[in-house]
């Protein structure tokens, strides 16, 4: 099938006992069941809800994984797949990455333990210098958050498994409509649902999906144990927002690009980072393991003034944190996703502090261009 009809179908069969049509929201914490040892496949709704079972079965489906597993947020996935690994054990992450998944790692896991070093997996032979006999895992965001830098899937995958590791691809910033990682040699997907697959800015989530059925075992072992699942309600918001994911990543693709070519034209805009832009410089890489560019942009303002001044002056685009919904987001990410960060670290990578994020949603594009025109007439 269609990757449009596996999202609608796929986990998504009309209820067998009313017919309906939507998935229901099982809002239930437990089962009764018929006599010890025999019930309908559910005891208790942290072990599995039907909500959630269909979620992941869908989600598994549009990645091509056998097995998906929906957490309660994003980073509650991530901290899940980083306790598959054990104390001494090394993990190597890509250097520009989520300002949350930063802070996990640095403040979380390291005092159980785990080590990390951090690369630019853009390039690399920067990577493979940082493996050692201990590391077990490559963990990359393609294109990162927000300055859009691109891993090559596929040779990172090889690169990881030569050396005896697994690589893990945070798939959030495209979704599974323009970008599958499993399909490319990835070994772990994983997803902040609370963004373009859902869609709506309504829900907070996060999955996991994978191929592997050993890892499938010991993550279903973990997710049951340690308890952070997505609930009915919000595993139903995701079922909803996946049935038009196909549409929408169409729309933000377009609207994407036509507000990345204006902010590159504009006299008050230093610098756009955008994969679908000719001038990124691994735009070919974009074109081959990527089906679209998505929607989302940064750009250089020149200075914290300046950014502030944009951001003050929009009014169709939201200030505000998070990504993937309808609507245009614009944030910062000095001051909001990667506060974090350091801030040596942060100029280190150059996430300035004149660097603003987008989240392009799926308005009348012109009416986005007309607002980002009048905030930079700010400047």
């Amino acid at each position: 099938m269609g990757f449009s009809t596996d999202a609608i179908h796929v986990g998504q069969e009309p209820d067998p006992t009313t017919g309906a049509i939507i998935v229901p929201i099982y809002q239930t914490s437990t089962y009764v069941q018929e006599e010890l040892g025999k019930h309908k496949g559910y005891e208790y709704s942290r072990t599995s809800n039907p909500t959630r079972a269909a979620l992941e079965r869908n989600l598994a489906a549009l990645e091509g994984g056998r097995f998906g597993f929906a957490f309660a947020s994003g980073m509650a996935a991530i901290n899940a797949v980083m306790t598959l690994f054990k104390a001494g054990d090394h993990i190597i992450s890509a250097h520009n990455l989520y300002g949350g998944t930063f802070r996990l790692f640095e403040r979380v896991l390291k005092d159980f333990g785990l080590t990390f070093s951090y690369s630019d997996t853009a390039r690399l032979g920067q990577a493979e210098a940082a493996f050692q006999p201990n590391t077990r895992l490559l963990y990359v965001e393609t294109p990162t958050n927000p300055l859009m830098e691109i891993t090559d899937i596929a040779a990172a995958a090889s690169l990881a498994h030569r050396h005896g590791a697994l690589l893990a691809v945070d798939n959030t910033f495209m979704s599974p409509y323009f970008q599958r990682p499993l399909a490319l040699g990835a070994d772990i997907v994983l997803h902040s649902t609370t963004k373009y697959l859902n869609g709506h800015s309504d829900g907070v989530g996060g999955a996991v999906i994978l191929d592997d059925a050993r890892l499938g075992d010991r993550l279903k072992f973990i997710q049951n144990a340690a308890g952070a699942v997505l609930g009915p309600m919000d595993s139903w918001l995701v079922l909803r927002g996946v049935k038009t994911l196909a549409v929408r990543m169409s729309q933000h693709n377009e609207n994407g690009m036509a507000v990345a070519e204006f902010l590159a034209k504009h006299p008050k805009v230093k610098n756009v980072h955008y994969p679908g832009l000719p001038a990124h410089p691994q735009h070919a890489l974009a074109r081959k393991q990527m089906s679209g560019f998505g929607a989302m942009i940064s750009f250089e303002t020149g200075s914290l003034e300046n950014a502030k001044k944009v951001l003050k002056s929009v009014r169709l685009c939201s200030l505000a944190e998070s990504l993937g919904g309808v609507e245009t987001l614009i944030s910062h990410p000095a001051t909001m996703t990667h506060a974090s960060v350091p801030p040596e670290e942060r100029r280190r990578l150059g996430i300035t502090d004149g660097l603003v994020r987008i989240s392009v949603g799926i308005e009348d594009v012109e009416d986005l261009i007309a607002d980002l025109d009048h905030a930079l007439a700010s400047v």
